[in-house]
Parts: structure tokens; sequence; C-alpha cells
């Protein structure tokens, strides 16, 4: 029976969808017989929502790592303003309903002047604050584009395989998975926006009378899931890792941080943030060896020390070049560098490590994916490519 293969993608924010675009090329380009837009199950979390929602309906990580350019035909480009648009419904909402609670607070202290101070009183104004900064409407206005060309569908019914997009139920805190019922009828794209809600940065996602939010608040990646829709490989790529600072590194030189508390507040929380979701997925992965007998798990993640994946600053499309060809040329050097791992587990399942590719460092992802270069070109480079190799091969052997 052929081998099922599935992917999960985890979140991240743009930076973290960038980062997994890159490595999605360089695993295809490195992986034989590794098609990412052929999987048997794709499972995807907060910005990994966006990632495989794309990969199901055969829009591949080439054409993506172009899009983020704005520069590939048959798919939306990527702009700033569909991950930043500030909710100001939110803040609308907000303000109308100062008087409300200000006329709470003062009643509740007038009745109760002894039990209740002013200031405690007064918290009630902590209902005013915004529960999120941005509104990802414009990312599911985004999606719902981008499915609606080339014959693309935004519905789960009716792909060719299966998409599971995982979110968390605010008021319960439980795991939702939608592609399944009873969530089976809501949208593709108004499931990636639920699941990329991130708490305090996006406001909760309605749908019916429940609010939602990003799923990576139970789970980093949700391989699981891949699992028990019958994967026998699941391929898990997590740009979400913590940063693990290098005082000795003279590669980097000035761009050492030895105290990420010297970098504010931002640096703390997203510190916080990577290592309770990192740790938490180590956890998750060894326990799958003993609940999944005889499957396998390849991760794809960055190093601790990767200080660019840290500190970049994604708002410039500069640097998301950068980030995309940082991610598709650390994830070649990880395969390589697990090469003996590896390949007995990619054997298994039907595949091959292309190690010559590999250790050819001249190979980078947008010298071959410039304007006007068609996926023919492209194939029949890579073609040649292989083609030289098994030349070499013979060569050797006689």
């Amino acid at each position: 029976m052929k081998t099922r293969i599935g992917i999960a993608c985890a979140g991240g924010g743009i930076e973290g969808a960038v980062y997994e675009i890159g490595a999605l090329c360089a695993l295809e380009d490195a992986i034989q017989g590794l098609d990412f837009t052929k999987m048997h199950v794709y499972v995807g979390v907060s910005a990994g929502a966006l990632i495989c929602s794309s990969l199901v309906n055969h829009i591949t990580p080439r054409q993506m790592s172009l899009s983020i350019l704005s520069r590939q035909e048959g798919v939306h480009p990527i702009t700033p303003e569909v991950f930043y648009t500030p909710d100001i419904g939110e803040y609308f909402r907000k303000v109308t309903r100062i008087p409300g609670v200000l006329l709470e607070a003062i009643q509740e202290y007038i009745i109760h002047p002894g039990d209740i101070s002013l200031s405690g009183s007064l918290s009630r104004l902590s209902k005013l604050l915004p529960v999120g900064i941005f509104t990802n409407a414009p990312l599911e206005e985004y999606v719902r584009t981008n499915l609606a060309m080339n014959g693309r569908t935004n519905r789960f019914q009716e792909l060719e395989t299966i998409l599971r997009i995982i979110a968390t139920d605010l008021n319960s805190g439980q795991t939702v998975v939608f592609g399944v019922d009873p969530h089976a009828d809501v949208t593709i794209s108004k499931a990636v926006q639920a699941s990329s809600a991130l708490p305090f940065v996006y406001t909760p996602v309605q749908i019916g009378n429940r609010y939602y939010m990003d799923g990576v608040a139970r789970r980093t990646v949700h391989a699981s899931v891949a699992l028990e829709e019958g994967a026998d490989l699941v391929i898990c790529i997590n740009p979400i890792v913590p940063y693990e600072a290098i005082e000795n590194d003279f590669e980097i030189k000035d761009l050492i941080r030895k105290n990420l508390i010297d970098e504010g507040l931002p640096a703390v929380l997203s510190q916080t943030f990577r290592t309770m979701i990192h740790s938490r997925m180590g956890v998750g992965i060894k326990s799958y060896e003993f609940t999944y007998p005889g499957r396998d798990i390849v991760l794809i993640e960055p190093g601790k020390e990767d200080y660019r994946m840290f500190f970049t600053n994604i708002f410039s499309f500069k640097n998301r070049k950068e980030v995309c060809e940082h991610a598709y040329q650390t994830t070649r050097k990880q395969l390589l560098e697990q090469a003996d791992e590896l390949q007995p587990i990619l054997r298994k399942h039907g595949l091959t490590l292309r190690t010559g590719h590999l250790r050819d460092t001249g190979q980078t992802l947008y010298n071959t994916l410039e304007p006007g270069d068609s996926e023919i070109k492209r194939t029949l480079g890579k073609t040649l490519f292989e083609l030289d190799q098994l030349l070499n091969t013979l060569d050797k052997a006689v």
C-alpha cells in the first residue's frame, strides 16, 4: 500500500509564514518524490493554516515564495495590510461603552463604599480595553480571494484530500478542528481567520454564536490530527523556537544579544511565549512514539541560536525575501546535517534525500524564481540536474 504522507504547519505570524514557505521550497528541492500539493492530509495552525489552505488548493511553495514579493501571477500578493490593519470597529465599540461602564463603577462604590475602594470600582474600566489591536478580517478576504482563482475551492467538502484547520474556542478553551463535523460547513477562509486570531494581537473571530482564537493556544503543530487521519509520515514545520543568545559567536559580532531584557517588553514576551510553546511541543512529539507506533515524524525548525528569525523586521519586503532565503538555506543545512538519520525514514516512505543537491553550496531559492520563469523551465532544470547526478553515479560504478 502506498505510504500516506501528511504535513503539519505551526503558527508564528507573518514571519512564521515566510519561514515555512522557504522551508517548504527547500524540502521539495531536496527530497525526491515529495510534492506538497499532493499530501494525504494537511493540518494548519495560525500562519500554518494559511500555508496549508494554499497547498491543498495546488498553490506550490514556489508560487508562494514569489507572492510575498507581489510577483506571482495566479496568487494574490501578500501585503502588510493583510496582517496589520487596526481594528477600528473594536476601538469604537469600546468608546461607546465608556459612559455605561463608568456609571456602573460609581454606583457600585456608592452602594458598597466600605467593601470596595474607589480604585476597585474603577477596575471595571478594564472592560473598556480593546480585546485586540488588529483585525484579521483582511486575512480572511485574502484567502477567500486566492481560493476563488483558477478552479480552487473555499469549501472543505470540495477538496480532493483532507484539510484540517485548528482553532481554540474562546469560552471553553477547547481545541476546535475545522473541516469535520460539526464545523465542516465553515469556509476555509473563515477557519484560517479564526485559527490566526492570536490573543491580544487580533480580535477573536465570531462564527455563529461562538468566538475563536489562535489554535496554538492548546498545542503547537497538532501533528496528532494528521496521525489520526492515517498519515504514516508527518512532516512538521515549526517556526516558533526560543532564542538562545551566544556570547562568543564571531560570525554575528555586533548582532549578539546577550540579555534579551535590554531589547524591551516585546522581546521578553516573545521569548516567554516561544519557550512555553516549544517545550510543550517537544513533550507532545515524544509521546507520539508510544501512542502512534510505527509512524514517523520529521520536524523542521530554526536553530535556537538563529537570531535572524527572532529579530528580523518582517515589515520590509527586502527582509521578507531575506527571511525566505534564510529559511531555505538553514533547512538545507539541517537536512544535510541529519542526512544519516533521515535517509532510512524517508526511504521507508518511498522518498529519497538528494544529498548531492544539498552539498551544492551555490543553490539559492530566488535565483531560479525570477518573474517569467515557467514551471516547465524549472522542472527541466531539476530533471537535468538529477540526470547529471545519475550519470555521475553510473560513471563511478563503471
